[in-house]
């Protein structure tokens, strides 16, 4: 997966649900200066079904399926989900909550994409 359109496809990767805004490609969406992500809502039976949350500057938030991002992910992926848990910290549950993981679970590596997603470098305004 590449996250951009499929080639001869004329649909965009995103368009903001408010403003109209359109990116390409994945990597015109996430070195958008003008897009922040700010949070992640957990979907525990199927984990890339889950939805990572953008704002963009026209004021909307959107949300993209970790599907979308999960080939930016090559680490380990734990074959335990610990939710509930003593191990578990709760950030999944938080959807605000950004920061990553130390737990060996199964909802890490979401985190981890999370990470990446957070450190993309923003192309200047």
């Amino acid at each position: 997966m590449t996250g951009s359109p499929e080639k001869g496809s004329d649909t965009p990767f995103k368009q903001c649900t408010c403003c109209g805004t359109v990116w390409q490609t994945r990597e015109a969406l996430l070195s958008d200066p003008a897009v922040e992500v700010v949070g992640y809502q957990a979907h525990f039976e199927k984990l890339v079904a889950g939805l990572f949350l953008f704002n963009h500057a026209c004021g909307t938030t959107f949300a993209l399926e970790v599907a979308k991002l999960v080939d930016l992910y090559a680490g380990p992926v734990f074959r335990r989900r610990l939710d509930g848990s003593a191990d578990c910290l709760g950030y999944c549950i938080h959807r605000e909550e950004l920061q990553p993981c130390p737990a060996e679970c199964e909802c890490a590596f979401v985190r981890e994409i999370l990470q990446v997603v957070r450190g993309w470098p923003k192309r200047a305004a």
